[in-house]
């Protein structure tokens, strides 16, 4: 330790009763040179400790910060939710050029404000116990407005002699995105051991009533309505494999400029037929000046198709069937078909799209199952609502365009 300090304040002591001997001839070694001559040596040995230990602490800081400088991972640290310090990486990671240029901003910039509250309780708990804190997950956003996802663990410290908050964490992002692709892959082996099952119980059924006639007619006993069974049977399957077929092949579909008048046109008009056979009519009402979708247009046909066949056979005695297309909101369009049919008991509208569930007598529940996925694929929303005995109401969301587009791609349908 440097006791410079020390040694001139009892330097000058000493000069001064030296200096007061010679001009008023005092004794030197009075109570007063020694009273004066400690208080100067303690005076000085305390000032000198205190900047001995001042340099201790720069020099700790120095090599604090010079440490968190060469961890890997983002480390900042906090006082009243302003940034004191940040290394390399925390800037990277919200996407700023330079540490320095975070160093001051209030922490609460970064956070996604449904995250905020989580915040506070986090910084509460960590003033209150002062020891490391369990991990905990953030969304957050950088300079440039994107978001990410961050698991950072945090513990009270004392930086610069203020109580601060030291965190250090790691972007999540990408794990998280790993793990829901994961979870996907999953989904799709269960959907696809389950469609499976789904097939196997749909084609058993007509196979065995088949096998059954074949058997009648190794013993000659045979009857025309026997063929026209079998046939129909025949038919039956063949159209199961084929609604399977529209869900697995894939297909190139061409997203073009389309109209949605003009599509539900065309949708009314071929099935008017079975419409009226049903003793059901059709009301279409669409706003003016609606504003035209890119869509496949052959998919979006079908979709209109099965979901009017829908409506249609949903009410064996006739009635009515609402269509209604509107601009729900800007770059949105809303297409409503409603029906006055027998409706579906809401315990089984969570359930709706999936294979092979499905309220009819002979339906497979693959027809839904593709409406749902063709407007997925379109970045759209299908919704269902439906009271029993009075109704279903099938709502349809959209993207609109505002300029003429014309894309292909691969879409799986």
């Amino acid at each position: 330790m440097n006791r410079s300090v020390q040694i001139i304040l009892v330097f000058i002591s000493i000069a001064f009763t030296t200096f007061q001997k010679i001009w008023d001839h005092h004794a030197f070694f009075t109570l007063d040179f020694f009273l004066f001559t400690l208080i100067a040596w303690v005076v000085g040995w305390q000032y000198d400790k205190a900047r001995f230990f001042e340099k201790k602490a720069r020099e700790s800081e120095g090599s604090y910060k010079t440490l968190i400088d060469s961890l890997p991972e983002p480390v900042y640290i906090t006082q009243n939710h302003k940034i004191l310090y940040a290394n390399h990486a925390a800037a990277s990671m919200i996407g700023a050029s330079n540490k320095d240029d975070v160093i001051g901003l209030s922490i609460f910039d970064f956070i996604i404000p449904e995250y905020e509250g989580r915040m506070l309780e986090r910084f509460k708990q960590i003033k209150k116990v002062k020891k490391p804190v369990s991990t905990i997950e953030y969304k957050a956003k950088r300079l440039d407005g994107s978001s990410f996802f961050y698991e950072v663990s945090s513990l009270f410290i004392v930086f610069g002699g203020l109580e601060a908050i030291l965190s250090i964490g790691k972007d999540t992002t990408e794990r998280k995105e790993e793990t829901a692709q994961l979870l996907q892959k999953s989904e799709k082996l269960a959907l696809l051991g389950q469609m499976a099952a789904g097939i196997a119980h749909e084609i058993r059924n007509p196979l065995t009533s088949i096998k059954g006639f074949i058997q009648l007619f190794k013993a000659n006993q045979q009857k025309d309505e026997y063929f026209d069974i079998v046939l129909s049977e025949l038919e039956r399957i063949n159209s199961i494999v084929g609604e399977f077929l529209v869900l697995a092949k894939p297909s190139v579909a061409v997203y073009s400029e389309q109209d949605v008048k003009d599509l539900i046109k065309d949708v009314v008009t071929l099935i008017g037929t079975q419409s009226i056979m049903n003793n059901v009519e059709i009301f279409v009402d669409i706003d003016q000046n609606i504003p035209k979708l890119s869509c496949e247009e052959n998919q979006l046909k079908q979709v209109f198709l099965n979901l009017l066949k829908n409506a249609i056979e949903a009410m064996p005695q006739g009635g009515n069937i609402e269509v209604k297309v509107k601009e729900k909101e800007e770059g949105k369009i809303t297409i409503k078909i409603i029906d006055q049919g027998i409706g579906i008991p809401k315990e089984r509208l969570s359930t709706l799209g999936e294979p092979f569930y499905t309220t009819k007598e002979k339906g497979t529940g693959l027809g839904l199952m593709t409406c749902y996925r063709i407007i997925e694929s379109h970045n759209g929303v299908l919704d269902i609502q439906s009271m029993v005995n009075e109704g279903t109401s099938v709502e349809i969301i959209l993207p609109a365009i505002t300029q003429p587009l014309l894309k292909v791609e691969y879409s799986y349908v």
